[in-house]
């Protein structure tokens, strides 16, 4: 059966890891999935400082055709080895994690849809949309909670990369979506009518 290709993009805390939680955990072994961060370009030579201030919300700091190329061998029926990346050292690690083809493959990510190539592979693309002041309340306390930040140095970023980015390539990216989903995950109305389209594709293949 063909795989179907879904992107969720969306700001910083906008809601997109819930949505594709709900996802997976409802469909358990028929969805794969894969995250945009998975694909950080690595930081050769750098010291901690020094990628530490590097801008990750910019389109370059991804290794978007090593992305492109795996979803087209997961397409194809092929495993690929995803890279993992660190968010406490702020680098690609040596590990990868196979992924095997599945029914259903979701690709989440701030910058999904802003990349061409990347873009044309999804037959779904879902933008999730949240209000601001709630997609940073949603990062600081992730960063702080779960990567070990500091308050000052989660504020920072978002002021110098995290706010500019998203208005220069996030929300553009917008324009290109098939769906706009409010609030992520806890759109109820919204994740029923995803799960249906997803059903009626593994159905189909059945």
């Amino acid at each position: 059966m063909e795989t179907m290709l879904i992107g969720i993009a969306g700001g910083s805390g906008s809601g997109k890891t819930t949505l594709t939680q709900h996802l997976k955990d409802h469909f358990k072994n028929s969805v794969a999935v894969i995250s945009h961060d998975s694909y950080y370009k690595r930081q050769t030579g750098k010291t901690y400082e020094e990628r530490a201030r590097q801008n990750y919300d910019h389109p370059d700091a991804f290794d978007t055709h090593l992305l492109v190329e795996h979803l087209r061998q997961l397409k194809a029926g092929q495993s690929i080895h995803c890279p993992v990346y660190s968010y406490v050292d702020h680098n690609r690690t040596d590990e990868t994690v196979e992924i095997h083809p599945a029914k259903v493959l979701i690709v989440e990510g701030i910058l999904i849809f802003q990349d061409e190539a990347l873009r044309d592979l999804f037959d779904i693309k879902i933008f999730v949309e949240t209000d601001a002041d709630t997609r940073i309340l949603r990062r600081a306390l992730r960063d702080v909670e779960e990567r070990g930040r500091t308050l000052r140095s989660v504020v920072t970023q978002y002021l110098t990369t995290v706010k500019p980015m998203h208005e220069q390539y996030v929300e553009p990216s917008r324009k290109y979506a098939d769906i706009i989903v409010l609030e992520g995950g806890h759109n109820l109305v919204a994740l029923e009518m995803i799960m249906q389209r997803i059903q009626n594709h593994i159905d189909s293949g059945e």
